[in-house]
């Protein structure tokens, strides 16, 4: 697909352009959403994670688990943060790239530690995860994102949990864990289908609690979405 060029006005005199009018070119490259590739990368390792904490698999197989986590969630939340960001989405792109870098560093502990045995290391891991997606939800859900806030919120939950298990080896927060993290692939599940199937659709099908900007851009032409375009990162001259 050949690149999409949106020329701004930057100075206006009236409605006519004045003689020295400067002309901003911003060049886009359209891209498919990374929002359903990022949200149903987290099922699969979370549905391992969930298994683990409520006793689905023998201890014979769990040394397996660091490396499916390593080579299916990293590699595709990954790409899913980088397309974000390449889509001036940074609350996406920030939460995709926190959850990669989570799964990196979970199956990195367990290939040298195993994943059977309590860390407190990794439970204040968890802990500070888990306070880093509070703080992005509360960025998602002010920037209209409610679908991405609710992955955030069920991702802030799933991680606290676990770090106060790792820390306290408590039988019933591991269950817990377990529990909210069944919740957790639930919603992302959701968030991924919905998304989907209105990126392929181009209208809502499942609800996403689109608010704000976030309903704006996807309902609205091309106009209301240049509004301010050359005060975005990667567009003004710093960040």
């Amino acid at each position: 697909m050949s690149d999409q060029s949106v020329a701004r006005i930057v100075r206006r005199d009236g409605d006519r352009m004045a003689p020295d009018t400067t002309v901003a070119r911003v060049v886009l490259r359209p891209i498919g959403s990374p929002l359903p590739l990022g949200a149903m990368a987290l099922v699969p390792s979370g549905l391992l994670l969930a298994g683990l904490q409520l006793g689905w698999f023998p201890d014979s197989e769990t040394a397996s688990i660091p490396y499916l986590i390593l080579g299916f969630a990293v590699p595709l939340q990954f790409a899913a943060s980088i397309l974000a960001f390449l889509g001036r989405d940074a609350v996406v792109g920030t939460g995709f790239g926190i959850f990669t870098g989570t799964w990196l560093a979970f199956g990195l502990s367990g290939l040298a530690n195993g994943v059977t045995q309590t860390s407190k290391v990794l439970g204040v891991f968890f802990l500070a995860v888990g306070f880093l997606f509070a703080l992005l939800m509360l960025g998602g859900v002010v920037a209209g994102k409610v679908a991405a806030g609710m992955i955030v919120l069920a991702g802030s939950a799933r991680f606290l949990v676990s770090g106060l298990y790792e820390l306290t080896a408590a039988s019933g927060l591991k269950t817990a864990a377990g529990i909210v993290g069944l919740v957790f692939v639930g919603v992302a599940a959701y968030a991924g289908v919905a998304s989907l199937m209105e990126d392929s659709a181009r209208h809502t099908i499942l609800p996403l609690g689109r608010r704000g900007l976030a309903r704006t851009s996807f309902e609205d032409g091309l106009d209301a979405q240049l509004n301010d375009l050359e005060h975005e990162a990667g567009v003004r001259e710093q960040l």
